[in-house]
């Protein structure tokens, strides 16, 4: 679970021992062990995080830089026990049966598997079960459960644990921990001793498959098997590959293709082998693993992450002997679309939407990464400062968190169309206004001079004055007025104005 702390440190050239906190959309949502201790708990804000440890080194959430550097993490266990799977950055899963006859045990094996991943320079925990999710939860404990008692060592589990594994359970998972915690059921083991029967009618398909994991029944275990080929999604790269952002594109339009199959048999994948092979003939491959069926631009961000991690390794010599030339992407595991549970009137428009944003990734192949951005609703009081954009493919993070309380921010509706034009406001005499300490105007104004936008004012509203962050000198706009007009009334036309640095912008049209 810390992960991304370890990565973030390894990035920034941090010691382990130093208190981290990873935030996203101003929350804290992992912690290194040094932090913990001084108080840093998941789910805190990044304020509060900061003042239960001064000391703490703030990074914000990056998906691709975990993934990067768990690569040489997967390349230590792959070199020892080979077919390892991915779950996310920072776990992964392998069948051990094998590699227990290898080295003696069980015990040796995670033995084994500890000391390779301490030489790759991290720490880890080997938990070791009948089943897949019971082995996830047993490395969090580092425990390596009996055979057949997978169900016991689940029922003293909290029943919130069934939902703070995201690789193992969907969205959804989370309400119904919430839902059986409200009706008195605490442990995972009263859960289990509910009939199934009575479960399938009161929490339906995804209850069932909880109460299937709460009982310890057999799921889907890591794959030892090569893949069928026929799904197969295959790209010769011309030029070769050795940059991560042309990777990047490549892959975006291979998972595309990848997409456009499984459609067309009907099927979804949960399970996917990315494979490539540079100009000296090295091949490499890894399997990603997911509780859901991938979509596209699920698929788009698994191909990008490995292609980093692969491109980017902090070792030279284990980085790909050359270019990629050919890329592939296999599924390895699908699922019928019998088990996809597609929105009610999703099919109306989704071919125009895929068109347009096949569209839209051509651009972006041809122009660089930023040419195509996509607006993410964001915190903050001014209309600009709540949109963050995000180029098309990343993850969809916003600068700040949209629901939290923002005192002073511009009442709805919002304006219609952003500006940033500077413009001048005068009194009935002619006479510049301003806003003065106190947030009141220094006169009535009268006029408005702005290019293509002069004319007297019909009606006005304002100033709402904010003062935020006066101890950064870094930000520029401190110390702000918004001011909303009325020109006209012929023809009548509704303005923003913010006022800051002593002067006057025409922030928004209202149209």
């Amino acid at each position: 679970m810390d992960w991304p702390a370890v990565a973030a440190a390894a990035a920034a050239g941090l010691a382990p021992t130093t208190p981290i906190a990873v935030t996203l959309a101003n929350r804290v949502i992992a912690c290194s062990a040094a932090a913990r201790a001084a108080g840093v708990r998941r789910g805190l804000r990044r304020r509060e995080a900061q003042a239960r440890c001064p000391e703490v080194h703030v990074v914000t959430a990056d998906p691709a830089r975990d993934a990067r550097h768990f690569e040489t993490v997967i390349a230590a266990v792959d070199a020892l026990i080979p077919r390892a799977e991915v779950l996310r950055p920072g776990l992964l899963v392998l069948a051990v049966r094998g590699a227990a006859r290898y080295f003696g045990s069980e015990q040796a094996a995670a033995e084994r598997l500890v000391d390779a991943v301490a030489a790759a320079g991290a720490e880890c925990q080997v938990g070791i079960a009948d089943q897949l999710p019971t082995a996830v939860f047993a490395a969090r404990a580092g425990r390596i459960v009996e055979p057949g008692a997978d169900a016991l060592f689940l029922s003293n589990l909290s029943i919130r644990q069934l939902s703070t594994e995201p690789s193992l359970a969907p969205p959804s998972r989370e309400n119904l921990a919430d839902l059986l915690w409200r009706m008195g059921i605490r442990k995972i083991g009263q859960f289990a001793e509910l009939p199934r029967s009575d479960v399938a009618s009161r929490f339906g398909a995804d209850g069932v498959a909880a109460h299937r994991f709460a009982c310890g029944e057999p799921g889907r275990g890591p794959s030892g098997r090569d893949p069928d080929g026929e799904l197969d999604a295959v790209m010769n790269c011309d030029p070769p590959i050795d940059r991560v952002d042309a990777a990047a594109f490549a892959g975006r339009s291979l998972a595309s293709t990848l997409h456009r199959s499984l459609e067309a048999a009907g099927v979804g994948c949960t399970r996917l082998a990315i494979h490539a092979i540079t100009a000296n003939g090295q091949e490499l491959e890894r399997v990603w693993r997911c509780a859901e069926p991938l979509t596209e631009d699920a698929t788009a961000d698994r191909v990008r992450w490995q292609l980093d991690g692969w491109l980017n390794r902090r070792n030279a010599q284990d980085r790909p002997d050359g270019p990629i030339t050919v890329l592939r992407l296999r599924p390895v595991e699908v699922v019928s679309a019998e088990a996809l549970q597609l929105p009610l009137w999703g099919g109306i428009g989704e071919e125009d939407r895929l068109r347009a944003r096949r569209a839209l990734v051509r651009v972006q192949g041809l122009l660089g990464p930023d040419a195509v951005r996509v607006p993410v609703l964001s915190g903050g009081r001014g209309p600009a400062e709540r949109i963050t954009f995000a180029a098309l493919g990343d993850e969809l993070v916003p600068q700040a968190n949209p629901d939290q309380p923002w005192p002073g921010r511009l009442p709805e509706p919002s304006p219609t169309v952003l500006l940033d034009d500077p413009v001048e406001l005068f009194d009935a005499d002619g006479n510049p206004v301003r806003v003065t300490t106190r947030g009141l105007f220094s006169t009535d104004p009268f006029r408005l001079d702005a290019p293509g936008r002069s004319g007297r004012l019909s009606w006005w509203a304002g100033p709402w004055p904010v003062d935020e962050r006066w101890w950064d000198p870094a930000l520029k706009s401190g110390r702000t007025a918004r001011v909303q007009v009325l020109l006209g009334p012929d023809p009548a036309q509704a303005l923003l104005l913010c006022y800051r640095q002593r002067r006057w912008y025409l922030e928004g049209a209202y149209e």
